[in-house]
């Protein structure tokens, strides 16, 4: 896990290690162990690294690598297949120096260029200087968990790195995009889902997952290529439920096997949820007989209505794990906030992401660098409770029988549920027609923004922005294609964003066993009655994994994220002060609108969110 930059260029000029110098500095959270530049012969391209020594701690495997005296290589991420790679590859007769995953990379693109991406169980943003041909390759992982932006001016330059501020400190302009901004205060979304690439900011592109760009470095010319997507329309009803659990079974136990591959010590955040439960007791099952326990790192909350100590205490009692406990406060998020948002450079939508922080800073005391995280489940085995809305759509137009069952066995089982809203009764039914799937969306503009009795945004910013709302579907066809769209489109990419910046604001790498896309593709095959059945979600995970999770754990109906007291970290004054400084510094540049920040009654804006969203963009402007 590292950070990378670079400087492409047809002006040889402007490809100055001072500049690239420059950008790997501001990222030297991402590798505090090393740094490397290089400069090719011809004088056009720049590349450099920091590094995070995680395979092979030695001096031999730095980078900048060069392989074959050919390649040129900046990598960021893991290949956590590389010592399988690596054996075909042997056998075929390349020749390794190193221990590194990277050498097996450069190795593998030798022989197969791009196809060689289709090959790698990882998580990376790489580019690769091939000087025969004067050509850059760039790509990125499949579900986006290793970051890539860039500046391109076609016939001129480009500049890329792991973070948007590698750009700006190479002279790129920071310009707000009015557009995501208008969208954010408007619908709360952090992606544009019809179009990945598009940022905050005009002038940093991001490099969607799943794709490679190829950049002729004599003309400047750039065309990107998409190299993996997820046939969710390919489901086979005629697998039986124990030859899933017994496919599930196998796949999971290799991915974390896998992921445990280091150098440096590993452990696991651990929230008490059913995921990181998970990955805690199967990493405990794979270390049986090891002398080395497993630390485990968790925030809870005393007191709090929606703390998880006592699920966390299940798994240590079920686990040879030795736990580490840390209570985010109001205090710190306020002392936090500016840092935690040049970490992140885009809005964030809760405190959530301050408690994150907080965790891969516990596990960077206790001198923890890898940590394994759940994140991913939820998007691919319909954790959430909003999917139970898509199942029984789904349902509706498929079994009607099976969809009275379900909908009873649902409300059965959370009648009691004080944690999670009863979706039947906020969305379910309204949903059956057009316009109820349309209405809560259109509600939100029209009173909020539009006809409040204080209108929320500036009304000419609206008349400018309001033709270019981004449209992502209001109901979908399937649960699959529901959870294809969170897993690809909008839901999962933000995530990763955040836990990509809070670990590496510690110099911590978090893997994800839940995005070994084999498994991924395997669960999106499975009929939707195996991840929601009988009112749970999950269903297949929790019929797999009975032995390995405590019963607490693999049966919990509730579902909560890393969430935070928030309602009452706000009422802070000295947060109360910032809001209002934000609130005017909008007003006066005219995107909020001046009776708004004026009301008499601002009782609500903590509730729906609006002061989060004023605040988090007060720190991008």
């Amino acid at each position: 896990m590292c950070g990378i930059a670079g400087i492409v260029s047809v002006n040889k000029n402007d490809v100055l290690r001072s500049r690239l110098q420059k950008m790997t500095d501001i990222i030297a959270h991402r590798g505090p162990d090393g740094e490397g530049h290089w400069i090719s012969s011809n004088g056009n391209v720049a590349l450099g690294h920091r590094r995070l020594s995680i395979i092979d701690l030695s001096h031999e495997a730095d980078q900048p690598m060069i392989y074959l005296g050919r390649y040129t290589i900046v990598f960021n991420g893991e290949i956590y297949n590389y010592l399988e790679l690596k054996e075909t590859l042997t056998k075929q007769g390349y020749v390794f120096t190193t221990a590194s995953d990277t050498e097996v990379l450069m190795a593998l693109y030798d022989r197969d260029k791009e196809k060689c991406l289709h090959l790698l169980d990882g998580m990376f943003s790489f580019v690769i200087y091939d000087e025969r041909k004067n050509e850059i390759f760039a790509a990125r992982d499949r579900f986006g968990e290793k970051p890539f932006f860039y500046n391109y001016v076609p016939g001129k330059h480009f500049l890329f790195g792991s973070e948007m501020k590698c750009l700006w400190q190479a002279g790129i302009e920071k310009k707000v995009n009015n557009r995501m901004l208008y969208n954010y205060l408007t619908y709360k979304y952090l992606d544009n889902s019809n179009d990945l690439s598009e940022t905050f900011y005009e002038n940093c592109i991001r490099l969607p997952h799943s794709c490679y760009i190829k950049l002729q470095v004599t003309t400047c010319n750039l065309t990107m290529h998409r190299y993996y997507d997820l046939k969710w329309r390919d489901v086979n009803y005629d697998i039986t439920t124990a030859q899933a659990q017994t496919k599930l079974h196998e796949l999971f136990y290799t991915s974390v096997s896998r992921r445990l591959r280091s150098d440096v010590p590993v452990g696991s955040s651990l929230s008490g949820g059913l995921d990181s439960s998970l990955v805690v007791a199967v990493i405990d099952g794979l270390k049986n007989g090891n002398s080395q326990m497993q630390k485990t790192f968790s925030a809870v909350f005393p007191g709090f209505k929606k703390d998880e100590r006592k699920y966390v205490d299940h798994v240590i009692a079920a686990t040879n794990a030795t736990p580490h406990f840390i209570t985010p406060g109001e205090d710190g998020l306020i002392a936090s906030l500016d840092k935690l948002c040049w970490h992140q450079e885009e809005p964030f939508s809760s405190a959530s992401i301050y408690v994150q922080y907080c965790v891969m800073q516990l596990a960077k005391q206790n001198n923890v660098t890898v940590l394994l995280d759940g994140q991913g489940a939820d998007e691919i085995l319909a954790g959430y409770h909003s999917y139970y809305q898509q199942y029984f759509n789904e349902l509706n137009k498929t079994n009607k029988q099976l969809y009275h069952k379900e909908v009873k066995a649902y409300n059965n089982m959370h009648a009691d549920n004080e944690i999670n809203a009863n979706v039947r009764g906020s969305f379910i039914e309204r949903s059956k027609s057009v316009f109820g799937k349309q209405f809560p969306l259109l509600r939100t503009y029209y009173q909020k923004i539009k006809v409040a009795p204080e209108p929320f945004l500036n009304q000419d910013f609206i008349s400018t922005y309001s033709k270019e709302d981004f449209a992502p579907p209001f109901n979908f066809s399937s649960l699959n294609e529901s959870l294809y769209h969170s897993t690809f489109k909008q839901g999962l990419q933000v995530l990763l964003r955040y836990s990509d910046r809070n670990s590496m604001a510690h110099s911590v790498e978090v893997r994800l066993p839940f995005l070994y896309h084999e498994m991924v593709e395997f669960l999106f095959s499975l009929p939707p009655g195996m991840k929601i059945n009988n009112g749970w979600t999950k269903w297949i995970m929790r019929q797999t994994f009975t032995q390995e999770l405590p019963a607490e754990i693999c049966w919990r109906k509730d579902k909560i994220g890393y969430e935070p007291p928030q309602k009452n970290w706000m009422d802070n004054d000295l947060f109360k002060s910032k809001i209002a400084d934000v609130k005017q510094n909008l007003a006066d540049n005219n995107i909020l609108s001046k009776s708004f920040i004026n009301k008499k009654n601002q009782a609500d804006d903590n509730l729906d969110g609006k002061n989060w969203r004023l605040f988090m963009v007060g720190e991008i402007i």
